[in-house]
This record gives structure tokens, C-alpha cells and sequence, in this order.
């Protein structure tokens, strides 16, 4: 069978030390939806399990058992998955955009020609990758991710080193948003292989759009 790789945070706290991580729909959606077509592997930049946010347990409770297996990024084999995807939460934009093996392993997939996915605050773990040309993953793209207008509705904008939607917002790029935080979002195909969602709603619609391209290679 073949495998994908999760990629969640490590962060479980805020530069203000308000508890973070993971949002648990944003994995465990993904997960229900693949697990029956691929192998799901779950990788963090610590090696143990994801923080979990504790805002996203009323959404999933007991939906997190898969994620306790997580192995550290630094020990993944690329080759051994044909996707890559990024679970959201607050945590990715305190470590995994900065994380060199995080940037040096999507760099990898996304050299590859190989799918890349994120969803939510995920998308900004991408924000150091680019392709063999030396241009960022986003370049020429239509992207989407968590906007900063849901970031002033939650009232997270000063608790972070980056967010989102500027981190990913290049003039050469489109981020495209919707301002309604919560509804489902369709997610945006960015490129040939590469697919986000915008946020928590996403994580049903970019699963079925990630299942759906992978059966449409294999």
C-alpha cells in the first residue's frame, strides 16, 4: 500500500505561552477519509506526539489515537511516500516554517513532483520551500490558508512570529481567501502538486481533493 506522511507541529505553546499545537479536525478528518486507500504515517519535528490545541477537542474527541506513532522528521525517507500533508493548527507558524528539516524534507517531495498539501495554518509551513529554479513554492500560485481576518476575528495575531496569509502572500502569488471563518472551503489547487485549504472546513473537501489526485496518478 501506498504511504503518506502527516506532518503536524511541536509547538504547544504561544510567544505569549498560551497553549497551542495541532487543531485535531484538521488531522483527523484527513485521516478517515485516506486511511482506507493509503498508509498514513505521522512525523513532527520532536519525534513524539503532536500538542493538541485544546480549542479543537469539543470538535473530535477521541479522534487522535493515530498521531501517538509520530516519528521525527529528521528520520523520514522521502521515497517512501507519494504525498506529504500538513496538518493545521496554531503551532506550524511558531516551528515548522522555520524548521530546516521540515523546509529540506518539503523541498524534497515538492522537487519530486510529488503531491504537497497543507491545510489551515499548515500552509505556512511551506513558506521556505522552492522549487529546483530557487523560486518559492508559491510563486505563480493561487494559494489559500488561514486569513488574517480570522486571525483578528480569534484574536491570534499578536501571539505568533508570523501568520498566514502574509507569510504565504507573495506579489508573484494570489492568496485567496473567503471571510467566513468556519464554513467549508473547496480547497484551492495550487499547482500541478500542490493543494491547500483555507481552514478547519477544509479538512473534509482538501482530503477528497488530495484522494482524489493521488487515485487519478495511480
Amino acid at each position: 500500500m501506498s504511504r503518506i506522511l502527516f506532518v503536524a507541529t511541536s509547538a504547544s505553546k504561544s510567544l505569549l505561552g498560551a497553549p497551542t499545537g495541532y487543531f485535531l479536525p484538521e488531522a483527523a478528518h484527513p485521516y478517515y477519509i485516506l486511511s482506507p486507500h493509503f498508509a498514513i504515517d505521522i512525523a513532527t519535528p520532536s519525534g513524539t506526539k503532536p500538542p493538541l490545541d485544546p480549542a479543537s477537542v469539543e470538535f473530535s474527541k477521541g479522534d487522535e489515537a493515530f498521531l501517538e506513532s509520530a516519528k521525527p522528521l529528521s528520520a523520514v525517507n522521502p521515497d517512501d511516500y507519494i504525498a506529504v500533508f500538513y496538518v493545521g493548527g496554531h503551532g506550524p507558524v511558531i516551528d515548522l516554517a522555520t524548521d530546516e528539516t521540515n523546509i529540506q524534507l518539503a523541498n524534497k517531495f515538492y522537487r519530486d513532483g510529488k503531491l504537497v498539501s497543507a491545510v489551515c495554518h499548515g500552509t505556512a509551513a511551506l513558506v521556505g520551500v522552492t522549487g529546483v529554479d530557487g523560486k518559492s513554492i508559491f510563486y505563480g500560485k493561487t494559494v489559500t490558508g488561514f486569513s488574517n481576518a480570522e486571525e483578528e476575528q480569534i484574536g491570534k495575531v499578536k501571539v505568533k512570529r508570523h501568520v498566514c496569509q502574509s507569510s504565504v502572500a507573495i506579489p508573484t502569488g494570489e492568496f485567496q481567501d473567503i471571510p467566513f471563518l468556519l464554513e467549508d472551503r473547496i480547497p484551492t489547487l495550487g499547482g500541478t502538486n500542490l493543494i491547500t485549504g483555507q481552514n478547519p472546513g477544509s479538512s473534509g473537501p482538501i482530503a477528497q481533493e488530495v484522494l482524489k489526485t493521488l487515485l487519478a496518478k495511480s
